[in-house]
């Protein structure tokens, strides 16, 4: 941020030149860029994540605290939908006998691969915002504004959960202890969610880590998008203000979620295969 052009005390809250001035050295801006690195390590490790130069008073630490509850809330919400939907599509694509069943899963799934999820939101808000007035999509006042971001930021995850949940579930349903289990006349309904499922599941328990990560630290552009106030929207904001101390916070925060949640991935991958081991 520092090698781009604009500086976070170039805005309207130091407007003369004695306010600039004061916040170069209260923000120790007029020191060589190692030595403000150090200074905010040493500040970091008692867990000072500074205040925003931009917004002067505003903790980095109270801006996190007040806006990734917003972000988490909408992102589980995004996951439990991503989870549901695209099992449910990609076992019907791979069981069914019916080839438009199948068709229709795989198009959306190719849909969701493809189309990047603001072009999506764009949509998502024009039809059933904007045309047919289904959803608001302006803020999270009530449930129905959770609908549209949250299917926006759900959409490319439901893609990869269909099309994995489909290849691993057609390999699983190949496997001998499926045809034995079948063999013994277990109702076909039993074979598929006591034994196919539960293995067909792995790949998708895998993914599910890092995506989760992904949903809950927000997508930056959904949140601008639907002027959501989340973690997203302030990671945006500060950008575009240069707010230094505020860009490190959140990117501290966001790559500390996104390694814990890598972590507990292997973690479960471990309990749920049994072929894994930990050492």
């Amino acid at each position: 941020m520092k090698a781009t052009p604009g500086s976070p005390i170039s805005g309207e809250k130091y407007k003369n030149e004695a306010a600039r001035e004061i916040a170069i050295k209260k923000y120790n801006l007029d020191k060589p860029v190692f030595e403000q690195y150090t200074l905010y390590m040493n500040d970091l490790i008692h867990g000072d994540l500074g205040e925003s130069i931009v917004r002067p008073g505003r903790d980095v630490g109270t801006t996190i605290s007040q806006s990734f509850p917003v972000t988490a809330r909408l992102g589980a919400i995004a996951f439990a939908s991503a989870l549901v939907i695209g099992v449910a599509l990609g076992t019907a694509a791979a069981l069914s006998k019916r080839k438009w069943l199948n068709n229709l899963c795989m198009f959306i799934a190719t849909i969701g691969v493809s189309v990047p999820s603001f072009l999506i939101g764009v949509l998502l808000m024009i039809v059933l915002g904007v045309k047919l007035k289904l959803f608001p999509f302006v803020g999270l006042t009530s449930p129905a504004h959770y609908v549209l971001p949250a299917l926006s930021l759900a959409f490319y995850p439901i893609a990869m959960v269909c099309r994995l949940t489909r290849s691993s579930m057609l390999e699983v349903m190949r496997q001998d202890y499926i045809i034995l289990a079948r063999s013994k006349g277990t109702p076909y309904k039993k074979v598929v969610i006591k034994h196919a499922l539960k293995n067909a599941l792995i790949p998708v328990i895998t993914y599910a880590g890092p995506a989760f990560a992904y949903m809950l630290t927000g997508s930056f552009v959904i949140e601008t998008l639907f002027s959501v106030p989340g973690i997203g929207r302030e990671m945006v904001s500060s950008i575009q203000t240069r707010d230094y101390s505020m860009i490190m916070g959140l990117t501290i925060f966001l790559g500390f979620l996104v390694i814990s949640f890598n972590i507990i991935t292997d973690l479960l991958s471990a309990v749920v295969d049994p072929r894994i081991k930990l050492k």
